[in-house]
């Protein structure tokens, strides 16, 4: 008696279903979404970019990387996976803006242990806007079906971007001065951090009903707004505040001899960030370290420049608040 062969597919891979959820995703890509220094399509061995920068005198790559964390574990529950795709395009490029560069081109990584076209079309269509919104391309991924890694239904993401700026325009933190003052951008919610602790203090049944549209309300992307702002003024420090908070993100950009200086009675605070101090009793400062309690990103510029600012960021439909200024002193921030 002759035994069938055991393919691939009966291990659990599927390559025919997953070579169908490629094209599905070539269509997402539209061509407003495209820049015009791309080459060629999605689905080779490599993306490819023309990087003449004819407009920059020495220009500098910058990259990141970064993934959506546990709110993947709410989208499952929730059974909503079109916000968690703009998640995984704003945490990376925030970062790549954060530095003064203008992200050009974005990579996904989607794995699983049994691919759901539906689900992963889903995701990926919350890739495509977020890179329409942040103004770079997708230029290419990995999808893997994963079976006995993952469990059934479950998945996870990772994000690559590159972005490009003139060394001279180059936002490290090292021009702060005593007396600039901190601008904080508003965030939508937790964006993308906190979630581990956000699945303990909420139930499941909260989480699914009650509370699911602020928790999968996704990250903002500040790209174009920062952007808008440099033509205008002089940035001097940028800060992206994600996982570590206030404490973690802004002391990466102080240079020596100098404190950030913040009041936290300048803003208020979403209320979904209340609801889970009351419910999980952490002290202020652990929540600060741990959620943007409505700050998704916060700029040091001059003092002279901050209305202006604001002003241009209300173009852009964001709340901003001057909430705190920078000192000499030991390198470090005070809540």
């Amino acid at each position: 008696m002759i035994k069938r062969p055991i393919t691939y597919k009966d291990a659990g891979v599927d390559i025919d279903k997953a070579n169908k959820a490629v094209k599905s995703i070539r269509r997402l890509i539209t061509k407003d979404s495209i820049r015009p220094e791309v080459l060629g399509t999605i689905g080779g061995f490599s993306g490819f970019f023309d990087a003449g920068f004819k407009k920059m005198r020495n220009p500098v790559l910058a990259a990141s990387t970064d993934g959506v964390g546990t709110k993947l574990m709410l989208a499952n529950l929730i059974g909503r996976h079109d916000t968690v795709g703009i998640d995984l395009v704003a945490m990376c490029v925030n970062d790549i803006i954060a530095c003064g560069a203008e992200p050009l081109f974005f990579l996904d990584y989607f794995a699983t242990g049994k691919l759901d076209p539906i689900t992963m079309l889903d995701v990926m269509k919350g890739v495509s806007r977020g890179c329409r919104e942040a103004g770079c391309t997708l230029i290419g991924g990995e999808t893997a079906e994963l079976p006995g890694l993952y469990r059934s239904g479950d998945y996870d993401m990772a994000g690559f971007c590159i972005g490009v700026v003139d060394k001279k325009d180059i936002i490290d933190g090292s021009k702060i001065k005593a007396k600039d003052v901190v601008l904080g951008i508003a965030s939508s919610g937790p964006h993308s951090n906190g979630y581990s602790l956000i699945r303990k203090v909420f139930s499941r049944a909260e989480s699914k009903n009650k509370f699911n549209k602020i928790l999968l309300k996704p990250t903002i992307i500040y790209v174009r707004p920062v952007l808008a702002l440099r033509k205008k003024m002089k940035i001097n420090g940028i800060a992206h505040i994600t996982g570590g908070g206030f404490h973690d993100n802004i002391l990466r950009i102080l240079p020596k001899g100098r404190a950030a200086v913040l009041n936290a009675h300048s803003w208020n605070a979403p209320p979904i960030f209340k609801i889970i101090q009351k419910r999980s009793r952490l002290s202020n400062e652990e929540m600060y370290r741990t959620f943007n309690m409505g700050i998704g990103m916060a700029l040091i510029l001059r003092r002279k420049d901050a209305l202006k600012a604001q002003k241009i960021l209300r173009r852009f439909k964001l709340k901003s608040y001057i909430i705190g200024e920078i000192v000499k002193s030991k390198r470090m921030v005070v809540i």
